[in-house]
């Protein structure tokens, strides 16, 4: 027995540091593999922690809002466990986190109902709280095979841990003022002090087209439709997931679009002065409100499902990074992955912009030595900064499972640049995974290129995700970089959040890279936790 003990020492210590040492290490599979920049295939983890995964499944499509009570941040999510089964799924599950970057998971929260219920596969919906009963309402969507396939359904607990399904209580669409009986879900329940009544709305389809539909209320138990829509449109699309909420003088509607067949599914919002005039925007002749910039989107087309909640101090809004099929940056994106949050910020114009909560800032503590292994092409080096010219880039060494990069961008006053972040970048693998920052075209791009390791000339690809952004004034752009395995999210000037999926990200070498122009990149920090 003693023999055998000490042979699997010996084999632990002689293989993997994997199973012997802290995640945050790279796995080392040999003795040189930190000094070298070859390809290394990551294992997908079971679960995450900042940008939350379950051990076991995916998350949907979260439902947060701030628990008065326990001075908590809850969110109630679709849980997508993948089994297979196409009748029963989506269960909501509940998670707490007092700080958006750690969270407790509660587990199942509300279950499927049977094949013959009207709720055997469960879709979004959001909660309340009524002080005067001390009682939290769920109001969710119920979704069968059979017609009407949908219908608004409600489960109520008196602690937001333990629901009871209150089957007393259907609403299904209004199919006498001509909406689809099969398209009503995703109900979003709020109360307007102003008109003293809870307002309910719906996402529904009329004629073809998508509306946000609005019911009133005093109980919450009693809803009467209003005969005006909240919102519609012409563009043919529908409109998941709704939103509502004031923020400081503004009222705001934040939305998923559906998306066509060339159009992408994202997340965006509306805002307005009053709530009266938020609900008088409609979309019309395809035009987006030009006082919304980049129409409104809120990050890119790796995150969907977007809601937020707020406390006395912060708003933040949820949504899920999508996995990929096969495991493959360039796959199909799938329903349902990781939770990723972003901090809401108010401008003084009204208009919103994203950055990281500052607890996932804060989290990422540990300080990592930047290394260096490769420069290729025109690059200056000075004692904190490279300045790089086109079809040139850095390689560092291996990045960690979690990691926060920061670094900042100049660009000549005459000038205009394509730079980015480099991910996935071995030397031998041609192919990259490059965030490009355009500010030359005012995009932010997810491509995977091919590059020449010794020339660093390229092939133009088409982009994987995309956004647009302006170009900063200054020339200056301040840009973080926070990973979780796969996750990859980009914060640039505290203004736009940027997320996507990268595979094999995590120990595997990055790199700084510029294709036009020109761009001096200084003060570049790595950490991890």
């Amino acid at each position: 027995m003693k023999t055998m003990i000490l042979m699997a020492s010996i084999l632990c210590l002689s293989m993997s540091f994997a199973a012997c040492s802290d995640d945050n290490s790279p796995v080392i599979t040999d003795k040189n593999l930190n000094e070298t920049t070859t390809f290394f295939s990551s294992t997908e983890p079971n679960n995450y922690t900042t940008y939350y995964k379950p051990y076991v499944g995916y998350v949907g499509d979260p439902m947060p809002f701030f628990d008065p009570v326990s001075k908590e941040f809850r969110i109630l999510y679709l849980q997508d466990d993948r089994d297979g089964n196409s009748t029963i799924y989506h269960p909501i599950h509940e998670l707490a986190t007092t700080d958006v970057a750690n969270y407790i998971s509660f587990r199942e929260a509300i279950p499927c109902g049977t094949a013959v219920e009207d709720d055997p596969a469960i879709g979004t919906g959001s909660t309340v709280y009524d002080e005067a009963t001390k009682t939290y309402y769920t109001f969710y969507t119920g979704h069968k095979a059979t017609e009407p396939r949908e219908v608004i359904l409600l489960a109520t607990s008196k602690d937001c841990k333990t629901w009871t399904k209150d089957r007393s209580f259907r609403l299904s669409a209004p199919i006498e003022a001509g909406y689809d009986k099969n398209e009503f879900r995703d109900p979003y329940v709020f109360y307007d002090a102003t008109a003293q009544c809870y307002r309910m709305l719906v996402s529904a389809l009329k004629n073809g087209d998508g509306y946000i539909i609005e019911f009133t209320s005093t109980n919450l138990h009693d809803w009467d439709l209003k005969p005006e829509p909240f919102f519609n449109n012409i563009w043919g699309r529908f409109y998941e997931c709704p939103d509502v909420f004031q923020m400081g003088s503004y009222w705001y509607m934040v939305y998923s679009s559906q998306g066509t067949k060339n159009e992408p599914a994202v997340v965006q919002y509306f805002y307005a002065q009053t709530l009266e005039e938020l609900k008088g925007i409609a979309v019309e002749n395809g035009q987006f409100p030009t006082f919304v910039p980049h129409e409104g989107w809120l990050d890119g087309v790796s995150f969907y499902a977007g809601k937020t909640a707020g406390d006395d101090t912060n708003r933040y809004l949820w949504g899920w990074c999508p996995t990929r099929e096969g495991q493959k940056t360039t796959g199909t994106k799938n329903w349902a992955g990781a939770l990723v949050a972003h901090r809401l910020i108010q401008n003084g114009d009204g208009t919103l912009s994203l950055d990281v909560p500052q607890a996932i800032s804060a989290k990422y503590s540990q300080s990592v030595t930047l290394t260096e292994k490769t420069k290729v092409g025109d690059v200056t080096v000075s004692t904190s900064s490279y300045t790089l010219k086109a079809n040139s880039f850095v390689r560092f060494a291996r990045l960690r499972n979690r990691n926060k990069i920061t670094m900042t961008a100049t660009i000549p006053e005459e000038n205009e640049a394509v730079f980015g972040l480099s991910f996935v970048d071995c030397s031998d693998k041609a192919e990259k995974a490059r965030i490009f920052i355009e500010d030359k075209y005012n995009f932010l791009k997810l491509k995977e290129v091919e590059v020449n390791e010794k020339t660093g000339e390229w092939n133009d690809a088409g982009a994987i995700t995309e956004r647009a952004i302006t170009p900063a004034t200054d020339n200056v752009y301040h840009i973080e970089v926070y990973t979780e395995e796969s996750v990859c999210i980009v914060y640039i000037n505290g203004r736009y959040a940027f997320t996507n999926r990268i595979y094999d990200l995590a120990k595997n070498p990055w790199a700084i890279f510029c294709t036009e122009g020109e761009v001096t990149v200084s003060d570049i920090k790595l950490s991890t936790y």
